[in-house]
């Protein structure tokens, strides 16, 4: 269903694919930015690059399970960080790969933004995933106990 590619003749990444390729006809999620507020649109974490990472990221989580996907199915990501020092970007990337995005890999860009949209927003994410097919009652009846490690 998906195929993740590093490429021989470019940098081995270290923890994300240079492509993802799905084949069409396969049902894809375009998730919109997922951003550090709570259920009831508060801030989290400000001034904090980590805390508001790991908010983003559960909220990308919600997001995902909300249209039938999940981490493991995301196929490219936009890291969005309000900062121009590489630490700071590193900070967050640790956090992304620590998510479960990293299982793939999947394709993703890192970038140092100028500001994002909420006051004292410092990370967003944006994702596309692979909605995986649901498997049909009798297959997952049959298959129940039937798995091998």
């Amino acid at each position: 269903m998906v195929q993740r590619v590093t490429v021989p003749g470019l940098f081995t990444p270290p923890v994300y694919a240079h492509a993802s390729v799905v084949e069409a006809g396969t049902k894809l999620a375009f998730l919109a930015g997922s951003v550090p507020l709570d259920a009831d649109g508060k801030l989290v974490g400000p001034g904090d690059h980590v805390r508001q990472a790991e908010q983003v990221l559960a909220n990308l989580d919600e997001q995902l399970r909300a249209v039938g996907s999940d981490m493991a199915h995301v196929v490219s990501t936009d890291v969005y960080v309000v900062s121009d020092q590489p630490a700071a970007l590193s900070a967050v990337w640790n956090v992304v790969e620590a998510s479960g995005l990293s299982i793939g890999p999947h394709s993703s860009t890192l970038l140092g933004v100028a500001c994002l949209g909420y006051t004292g927003q410092l990370v967003e994410i944006t994702a596309t995933a692979v909605v995986p097919e649901a498997e049909p009652e009798a297959e997952r009846a049959a298959g129940s106990g039937s798995e091998s490690a």
